[in-house]
Parts: C-alpha cells; sequence; structure tokens
C-alpha cells in the first residue's frame, strides 16, 4: 500500500465536529449515569478510589495525545502498573483489576469511552478510523512492516471494531488498510456515507451492550 500521510479533508472533520458536539449534548445523561456509578463506587469500596480520568498515550497520524477515559481500574493497579507504559486494555482483561463501576456498568457498554469525544473535538483523533495505539505497540507494528498508524488520524470508533468474529491482529490491520485505501482513493462524499454507516453499526453494538472489540 502507498505510504505518505493519509488526507483527513475538511468535510470529514466538519463531521468529526459536528457530531461529536452533538452527541456530547444528547449524551449528556448517560456521562452523568457513568459518573454517578464511579461515585457510589467510590463512597464505598476505598480500593476502587482514585480519578475520575485515565489518561494514555497514543499515537495518531505520528503524533502523540493523551487518550482520555472514564476510569474502570482500581487505583492499586494503576500504581502497580508505574513504571512501563501503561496500557489499560491489557489490565482491563482481568476482570479483578476493575472497580465494581468498570466492570458492571462501564465496561459493557463501552461508557469508559466516552471522553474521547473531546479527543475528537480538540482534533487528536477522528470519529472513525482506525483505533489509536500506544507508542511501543506502533513501533512494533511499524518494525513488521505497517506504518499507517503513522499516517492516518486514529478513530474513536473503526470498520475493524464493529465486525463480528474478529479476533486476530491481521484481521484488524486488515480492516484497517482497507479503510485507510478508502480515505486515499475516495471521494469526501462516499467517505462520509462510510463514516456515518460505522458509527450506526457501533450504535447497534453498543445499544447492545457488546462492547467494541480493540
Amino acid at each position: 500500500m502507498e505510504s505518505g500521510e493519509v488526507p483527513y479533508p475538511l468535510p470529514k472533520q466538519t463531521l468529526d465536529r459536528g457530531v461529536s458536539l452533538v452527541l456530547a449534548v444528547v449524551l449528556a445523561p448517560v456521562f452523568a449515569v457513568a459518573l454517578g456509578a464511579m461515585g457510589l463506587d467510590m463512597l464505598r469500596s476505598r480500593r476502587d478510589r482514585g480519578p475520575w480520568l485515565y489518561r494514555e498515550r497514543r499515537i495518531s497520524r505520528g503524533r502523540e495525545f493523551d487518550l482520555l477515559k472514564f476510569r474502570t481500574l482500581k487505583q492499586g493497579v494503576l500504581e502497580g502498573a508505574k513504571g512501563g507504559e501503561a496500557h489499560a486494555r491489557l489490565l482491563e482483561a482481568d476482570e479483578g483489576n476493575l472497580t465494581w463501576a468498570g466492570r458492571r456498568v462501564l465496561k459493557p457498554w463501552y461508557l469508559d469511552e466516552l471522553p474521547q469525544l473531546l479527543n475528537v473535538l480538540r482534533g487528536d483523533m477522528s470519529l472513525v478510523g482506525p483505533r489509536p495505539w500506544p507508542p511501543s505497540m506502533v513501533a512494533s507494528q511499524v518494525a513488521g512492516g505497517e506504518d499507517y498508524r503513522n499516517h492516518v488520524v486514529a478513530g474513536w470508533t473503526g470498520p475493524a471494531q464493529v465486525q463480528k468474529g474478529v479476533s486476530e491482529p491481521a484481521e484488524y490491520t486488515a480492516f484497517d488498510l482497507a479503510y485507510v485505501e478508502a480515505c486515499r482513493t475516495w471521494g469526501s462524499a462516499q467517505l462520509l456515507r462510510h463514516d456515518l454507516s460505522i458509527l450506526w453499526q457501533t450504535v447497534k453494538v453498543l445499544a447492545r451492550g457488546e462492547g467494541l472489540r480493540f
């Protein structure tokens, strides 16, 4: 596949900012539920207390930024992970590491990812694109011959995240590369329709309480 910077056209940027702003307003009650569950959890359990937000370094178009998440991990787990490059996704695989709110409320409905709407509004990432990876994982992928994460704007969701039965890294990469090629070759109108379709599929996945795969 062609290397070099992947276009991020103005219509896509406009869709990202507009839809993110609307979602932030419409989902205000959902934000309130998430924060309420976290607050109750911290009141009832000392081990679940800690900051509301979790920040993790990720890569989007070759640039590092702080990805925002509602904290789902117990503070002791985060303290134990200090000293290396934190990657919450790996720690979250063990339910014993999760707070009650993270296990019962945030993770099943992907609510921990809602603060990333702010990342989109700030221009760190797009609504749709390959998911942003930590720097060490991007470096490993580049060493393996795939450097697209250094050239494309990362996404809040993407084509790989709404596919059933996708589990192998090669499958995720295939979906990502197909989307990158679409960004290079499709017109803005066709790309926007594709993005809206992925967003709609994402809504359906979340409404079923399945969470998204990363």
